[in-house]
């Protein structure tokens, strides 16, 4: 996985690109206003991670459209293995996300040199997760507006995430899609240690 990722952009050691994608839902009954997003319609805000193939590898589907991706990566199992150590290798995010020591972001005003290059390599390395959720809404048409309960919206959501990697599995054909353009993003706060690691790959791997 980590050698795939590679062949991309020559960004190092990474196992998975990680976003959020809005599912549309109807108004639910209970609850609803947790469930409007940042653009304003009901949705679920669905958490996914693949790899270099489109495969995915991680997907949480439970939270509100108003959850933000940061928060919803905060508090998944997923971070609290990556915080154990549980996985070698880092995965590669947005700017809604905090740059963490196994969660890389791009750099919010690059110098130039190595730092423009990173975020280049970043860039050509994370629209692997943009263009997933490209191929897997246009697999699955329901993905663009589900007429169902939150709870049923979830089930179906990941249902569709699991026949999509049965499908990349047998090289099936994926239909046409353009780029699924996802929102903008609320820039976090880096820590500490995310800005010392992303330093690190950009001074060994990018000078």
């Amino acid at each position: 996985m980590k050698m795939e990722f590679h062949q991309l952009a020559g960004f190092p050691n990474v196992i998975g690109c990680i976003d959020g994608t809005q599912v549309p839902i109807l108004a639910p009954s209970i609850n609803e206003a947790d469930y409007v997003n940042r653009k304003g319609y009901h949705s679920i805000n669905v958490q996914m991670i693949c790899d270099a193939s489109h495969m995915i590898t991680n997907v949480e589907a439970k939270w509100p459209g108003s959850v933000h991706d940061a928060r919803m990566y905060r508090e998944s199992n997923l971070s609290r293995k990556f915080q154990e150590g549980q996985f070698d290798g880092w995965i590669l995010g947005d700017r809604g996300y905090p740059c963490l020591p196994t969660l890389i972001t791009p750099y919010p005003n690059p110098a130039p040199g190595p730092q423009t290059t990173l975020n280049r390599a970043h860039s050509r390395t994370r629209v692997k997760i943009e263009n997933t959720f490209g191929i897997l809404k246009s697999r699955f048409q329901c993905l663009r507006g589900l007429r169902v309960c939150p709870e049923r919206a979830c089930d179906i959501i990941v249902a569709c995430a699991v026949l999509h990697n049965i499908a990349t599995l047998r090289k099936e054909m994926p239909p046409p899609f353009d780029p699924f353009l996802e929102e903008e993003h609320i820039p976090q706060m880096d820590s500490r240690a995310g800005q010392r690691m992303r330093e690190h790959i950009c001074q060994n791997h990018f000078n």
